[in-house]
């Protein structure tokens, strides 16, 4: 089975100021990080025909490269009636970036990560979802309603969710790693070993859990003192690698390595996948509908079609990430959880992880701390 890959990475076209300017567009008002639930949105003024001829609407979407079935256009055509293009984009920046600008993209329907949709909400670009016409929205867990950036469900629905911990080789690691300092203070045979993430938020992650701080900090003293062990893990690092950091573990190049779950490649000898005792996040990917959509029916008609179990249950077998549906997950085959015991962790273990939010303006903060860190010779 070939291991489908997608990054969250920040292009190389982005400029700092101008991805912060494009979030702060979209998120208006800074975040606060400690509220336990997204803005709601305007109260919805657009009404849907449960009974639409949806053979006379069509759908056009972006998602991430090889991260729905490649034969979906087909089976909508056959099954929903309408026709399905799909654009794809390679990173959540470089569609906030079509989205945000001004840019007549004709979307009726975008994937992107829970804090991009949380922004896209605050933006007023997003139409708030009408449940009665996602009945499969019954097939969610019900922690799937818990997600700190959207409370409900109300405007996105979660595809595929998952965790960040430390990808490792048993072989080459004088002990398990339980801890994050076991990334930014490698001992033994690990360090010169280690691999780290340059995408923002991920790359503050591990110091900010090892100091027991809120991975949404907005305070400049615990970012400092984030910055402070991050500047210090560099000189015991291999390389920051966002993309193949489990190839190179897997392979013996690296020891250790900050990695999404699904990224792990625990089915080759000696990898295992741990998260560290300090805790971690909730990422989560989602389907969001556009308000300026005219086919909204047919949006929702698609969002109704992914949550059937044997929809999302390819999702989970082909992508190697968890997905919200509990029947999804259990038409897995076992042999699979056996391989990739991520796959196996319970909704309620997600939810001890922090849900990652959008931060507004406040997210120039950890792109200064990404790029001072990287630069820092």
């Amino acid at each position: 089975m070939s291991r489908i890959r997608y990054t969250r990475q920040l292009p190389a076209a982005f400029t700092a100021a101008g991805l912060v300017l494009a979030l702060a567009a979209c998120g208006g008002s800074s975040t606060s990080p400690d509220s336990t639930a997204a803005a709601a949105p305007s109260a919805t003024t657009v009404q849907l025909d449960p009974n639409a001829d949806l053979s006379k609407q069509s759908l056009s979407m972006s998602i991430w490269e090889g991260y729905s079935p490649p034969d979906l256009p087909e089976r909508i055509k056959k099954d929903l009636k309408f026709d399905l293009k799909i654009a794809p984009h390679a990173t959540n920046e470089d569609i906030m970036g079509k989205l945000t600008t001004g840019q007549d993209t004709s979307f009726d329907l975008v994937f992107v990560s829970g804090q991009y949709a949380q922004a896209l909400n605050e933006a007023g670009l997003l139409e708030p979802l009408h449940p009665e016409l996602i009945p499969n929205l019954a097939n969610l867990y019900p922690e799937a309603a818990n997600l700190s950036y959207d409370k409900g469900n109300v405007f996105s629905v979660p595809y595929t969710w998952g965790t960040t911990g430390i990808c490792y080789r048993t072989d080459m690691v004088d002990a398990p790693p339980t801890s994050w300092n076991d990334i930014l203070a490698p001992k033994g045979k690990a360090v010169g070993k280690v691999l780290m993430m340059t995408t923002e938020r991920w790359l503050a992650l591990p110091a900010l859990k090892a100091l027991k701080k809120s991975i949404n900090t907005t305070s400049d003293a615990d970012l400092a003192a984030a910055k402070d062990l991050l500047l210090k893990a560099k000189s015991t690092m291999l390389a920051f690698d966002d993309t193949t950091f489990g190839t190179k573990v897997a392979e013996g190049e690296a020891a250790m390595a900050v990695a999404w779950d699904g990224w792990c490649p625990t089915d080759k000898p000696k990898v295992k996948f741990v998260i560290p005792t300090e805790g971690s996040d909730l990422w989560a990917d989602t389907m969001v509908i556009l308000k300026s959509s005219k086919n909204k029916e047919a949006a929702h008609a698609f969002i109704n079609y992914i949550l059937d179990p044997k929809v999302h249950g390819w999702v989970a077998a082909n992508i190697l990430y968890k997905v919200p549906n509990k029947a999804a997950m259990d038409s897995v085959d076992p042999a699979l959880y056996a391989s990739y015991p991520p796959l196996a962790m319970t909704p309620a273990k997600l939810l001890e992880g922090e849900s990652i939010i959008d931060l507004g303006q406040d997210s120039v903060k950890y792109t200064r701390l990404s790029t001072e860190v990287q630069a820092a010779q």
